[in-house]
């Protein structure tokens, strides 16, 4: 009886919070809702990446764009298409997980920083090439992008209308592929496969030797989250109207990653949490400003401007003092006080022996 009434108490406080927010801080802020959910969908697909099967992925922005440019050349004048958005979203996710298996491939057999500096660049590479792919046929629209994208529909009925109320009609549509996407990566998380990317995290050789056929695992972890992230591209592209290769840097690429490594990886909540504060909270300094301005007269420091240093710094505080991150798994957070148990008697043995 206390578990329902906590879950009807969280779908209502979902349900009613856009229009909480929209009434004490305006309909922008119900827009940056919106994204934040489309984070938490990008935050939860990296998750199983790196969090689950322990692959440190720098180009997952790549599965983004991916997502967001099959919505945009299948719905709009570009192409003369205007498919519906519920036969184009599972091409985008279908479309970036076979980018997810064409990354994996040639990575199989590398790890840490070598694996770091290959998915860096194959997200380089699929930007350089939407940047690019506008001669000698005009394909993705170049640096300009493609825009007059539709806007989703549901039946006859554009979320667009009435222009006023759309933020509202997407968030509760964002929600619900949030809520999706959490669920399938619990049940994915505890399932066989999921086991087998936790063996391949914490010791590939010794899974291997278990017999986990490590190779497909390790692919069938690229696509999976390619596809999160391809479903959360296409969504993207419908709300905004317009996409363009300025949207899918190497800077939203380390902005995913520190959502998982802030929140914790590997914990779904966690990462849940991490990428609602860094969504949010970089739009919140903003506005601190101008406060500034009314209690002193002047901008002391203005954090909106320093914002990338203040975020900088407090992953290096988070680091040093939280390694596991806010919200770790208790699984993660007993392997790192283990681990640190480890070190510190070896430090005492060596110490000792030295004497």
């Amino acid at each position: 009886m206390k578990k329902h009434l906590k879950l009807a108490a969280y779908a209502a406080l979902l349900l009613l919070l856009p229009f909480a927010t929209g009434l004490a801080l305006g309909k922008t802020w119900v827009r940056i809702l919106d994204f934040a959910l489309l984070y938490v969908m990008l935050a939860l697909g990296l998750n199983i990446v790196v969090g689950f099967a322990g692959l440190l992925d720098l180009g997952y922005v790549a599965f983004f764009a991916v997502g967001a440019y099959c919505y945009a050349l299948l719905a709009s004048p570009h192409f003369g298409l205007h498919l519906p958005f519920w036969m184009i979203l599972p091409i985008g996710a279908f479309s970036a997980g076979i980018f997810g298996m064409l990354l994996g491939a040639p990575t199989l057999r590398l790890r840490g920083d070598y694996l770091a500096i290959v998915t860096l660049g194959f997200g380089e590479i699929i930007r350089i090439f939407l940047n690019n792919l506008d001669t000698p046929y005009n394909v993705t629209g170049g640096p300009q992008g493609i825009d007059l994208i539709d806007p989703i529909r549901l039946g006859p009925v554009s979320l667009n209308q009435p222009p006023g109320h759309a933020v509202y009609s997407y968030y509760f549509l964002f929600l619900l592929f949030a809520l999706a996407t959490a669920f399938v990566s619990t049940r994915l998380q505890h399932s066989r496969i999921g086991r087998a990317w936790a063996a391949i995290r914490e010791d590939e050789i010794a899974a291997e030797a278990m017999g986990i056929d490590t190779r497909n695992v390790k692919l069938l972890a690229f696509a999976m989250g390619a596809s999160f992230g391809g479903l959360s591209g296409g969504l993207f592209a419908g709300f905004e109207g317009f996409v363009s290769p300025e949207s899918f840097t190497l800077t939203e690429s380390i902005m995913i990653l520190s959502m998982v490594v802030l929140g914790g990886m590997g914990h779904i909540r966690g990462v849940v949490f991490g990428a609602l504060l860094l969504a949010i909270l970089p739009e919140a300094l903003r506005y601190v400003g101008p406060l500034e301005q009314s209690l002193f007269g002047k901008i002391v420091v203005d954090p909106s401007g320093l914002r990338m240093l203040l975020f900088g710094f407090s992953l290096i505080l988070v680091m040093l003092l939280r390694p596991a991150g806010l919200w770790p798994s208790p699984t993660r957070k007993r392997e790192l006080l283990a681990h640190g148990e480890t070190a510190k008697h070896e430090n005492t043995d060596i110490y000792d022996a030295g004497r």
